[in-house]
């Protein structure tokens, strides 16, 4: 996120009560991050501690924290894949999710990324004028979602997208391996026109068939071109070039229209902000 994004003036005393789980695999690292948000952010409650992006994800189920601060070079799961399972968590029927910082002591490319203000991210060592600075605009976007959990999850994926390939050029899926009844079919992947899971299967809509693979979604996500594929549920993967219309129901709750198929998609209230202003 840009140094020059502009900041409303707020004082430490006014900064937003939340709760937050910090993940590095060095001790002392952990320990010199949360003395400084004591330090630049009083209100913040340090919920729990991660030695490795697994046991991030299990604390960040466990607490449902505000926010998570991620050292991207842990050892194992990495901040990167940590941050992409916990963009697929969703608990109860808020689909909560929370905002993500990364820590961070490498790779300018990866800095560039950040600029984009998908999310938060913090150099080694962390400053104190920069976690102040980090800590407003983490208050600013926590109190614009209030209640709502309209949560920036659409463009953290795209994010960990261009993380996960920098400095090397990334294959996505172009054929889908797929049953339709006892038989197998080669899909092309532009012809999809969304994907639908459940507990055991990832249902393959085409205009002419519907399949089933064994892929779940949260595998999809990371496997498919993004600029294709919209995720726009926990559960829903849908073709961008295939959408007809998205409309609101009597409750408000977006739905999404396909073009050649004729049932209509919900959207979940994380990714909403896919089709603000309308």
């Amino acid at each position: 996120m840009s140094e020059t994004t502009p900041l409303l003036d707020i004082p430490v005393e006014s900064l937003w009560r939340a709760r937050a789980v910090i993940a590095d695999d060095e001790r002392l690292l952990r320990q010199q991050l949360r003395a400084r948000l004591e330090q630049v952010w009083p209100q913040l409650e340090i919920v729990a501690e991660a030695r490795h992006g697994a046991e991030a994800v299990q604390e960040v189920e466990r607490h449902r924290p505000d926010v998570v601060f991620l050292d991207i070079r842990m050892p194992g799961m990495d901040g990167i894949e940590a941050a992409r399972s916990i963009a697929q968590l969703s608990v109860g029927t808020d689909e909560w999710l929370p905002e993500v910082v990364f820590v961070t002591a490498y790779d300018q490319h990866a800095v560039q990324a950040f600029e984009q203000g998908a999310c938060d991210y913090l150099l080694k060592p962390v400053e104190p004028a920069r976690l102040l600075r980090t800590a407003q605009r983490l208050s600013q976007r926590l109190t614009s979602r209030g209640g709502n959990d309209e949560v920036f999850a659409p463009s953290l994926q795209h994010l960990l997208h261009q993380l996960s390939n920098t400095g090397k050029p990334r294959a996505y899926l172009s054929m889908i391996q797929a049953s339709v009844g006892s038989s197998v079919h080669m899909m092309p992947v532009h012809e999809v026109l969304f994907f639908i899971s459940d507990e055991k299967y990832t249902r393959v809509q085409t205009a002419l068939r519907e399949a089933l693979i064994r892929k779940p979604i949260k595998e999809l996500v990371d496997e498919l071109d993004p600029a294709m594929f919209w995720q726009i549920h926990r559960s829903t993967l849908v073709n961008v070039q295939a959408i007809e219309q998205v409309s609101r129901d009597a409750h408000g709750r977006q739905r999404v229209k396909l073009r050649g198929h004729e049932q209509l998609l919900e959207v979940s209230r994380s990714y909403a902000g896919l089709f603000k202003g309308m």
